[in-house]
């Protein structure tokens, strides 16, 4: 089979792998904010400062529209990084947003068995639960609101799953997976795990109370994720209640990416329109301003969206499939690697993917 070397493939592919205005709070009162396994009152929470009259909000650069697809035994996706240049990406590579979706009995899917090689892969758990477990010998359950942090590094097998609660019962389902690549000197680091659970990332709120903010790595105003990174990144879940305003101080070496998970408003110092599935790229800047619409749909009464960026590795990028390396021989001793077991093996008494019956 030829091995074909692009900058950024549809991770899709790893199937090939897998065997083989704002609001004041005197109008409103304080807000409790609520997401499964963390609740805030914005009025008792560190408060973001306010800008400085020298801060420049970053512009918006461009807004795409993911597609959505399926990944692994058929559960549904959005491709929030579909379309944009690596360059504008960089440090990350790759983010599906899983779902929203309530199953019924019997319909949970997962993805089976599958390599990985060369940078890290974040899954936050909104809503619902995803069973875990790899060939080094992790393994656990990403809860509501929990976040399981991956480095590959070298090599790793691993499984993610509905677990059997979930097929049996049906339910919620809503995530975001995010692969962050590794430097050069990191693309072999040791294989590990870190899992935040949700109460242990960092909370604060904007200046006006109108929008929390929970940050599960890097730091937003001296508050700090837990997450622990080998490149530096912010990553930040924010919740924007309709009319409310979220302006954030970005460190000026990141790139700045805004997505929404759900919800519409407004993004950047001119307020370009902004809706669920949307992903903007932001040019340089002190801050990122985020703005909710006043009306919002029935189901989903606040805007919901990820911050993210990171420090630019600025090196090559050859990605293949679940294989993410700087060069195309790199790519090749991957596949070799995989194909001679030395990525581990599947434990005894694995997880495996539920499929339905016909």
């Amino acid at each position: 089979m030829a091995l074909v070397c692009v900058q950024r493939a549809d991770p899709a592919d790893s199937a090939i792998w897998a065997h083989t205005s704002a609001r004041n709070e005197s109008d409103h009162g304080p807000v409790r904010w609520g997401m499964p396994a963390i609740t805030a009152d914005t009025l008792t929470l560190p408060r973001i400062a306010a800008p400085a009259p020298t801060d420049t909000d970053r512009p918006v650069r461009s807004v795409t529209t993911g597609p959505r697809g399926y990944e692994g035994e058929g559960f549904p996706v959005v491709r929030a990084f579909a379309g944009v240049s690596a360059r504008d990406l960089d440090p990350f590579v790759h983010m599906d947003q899983m779902g929203e979706v309530e199953y019924q009995p019997g319909e949970p899917r997962g993805t089976d068995w599958h390599p990985h090689r060369g940078f890290e892969t974040v899954t936050y758990m909104i809503d619902g639960r995803f069973a875990h477990q790899d060939s080094h010998g992790g393994g656990g359950l990403i809860t509501d609101g929990a976040t399981q942090w991956m480095t590959a590094g070298s090599g790793i097998l691993h499984i993610e799953t509905p677990p059997a609660e979930l097929v049996e019962s049906g339910g919620m389902f809503h995530g975001i997976q995010l692969w962050v690549n590794l430097p050069r000197k990191d693309k072999f680091a040791a294989p590990r795990y870190q899992s935040i659970e949700g109460p242990q990332v960092g909370l604060l709120s904007s200046d006006d109370g109108g929008a929390l903010v929970r940050v599960i790595a890097g730091d937003i105003d001296g508050t700090s994720g837990p997450g622990a990174t080998h490149t530096p990144i912010t990553l930040a879940h924010a919740t924007v209640e309709p009319g409310a305003r979220l302006n954030v101080p970005w460190n000026r070496d990141f790139n700045a990416l805004v997505y929404v998970l759900s919800g519409r408003g407004s993004v950047g110092p001119v307020d370009h329109p902004i809706e669920q599935g949307q992903l903007a790229v932001l040019g340089p800047g002190d801050r990122i301003t985020v703005a909710a619409s006043r009306t919002q749909e029935s189901h989903r009464p606040a805007l919901e969206v990820l911050l993210l960026g990171g420090k630019p590795i600025r090196e090559p990028v050859f990605q293949y499939g679940p294989f993410v390396m700087n060069s195309k021989s790199e790519l090749i001793a991957a596949v070799e690697d995989f194909n001679a077991g030395r990525f581990g093996t599947i434990p005894p008494n694995a997880l495996m993917p539920h499929r339905p019956s016909r």
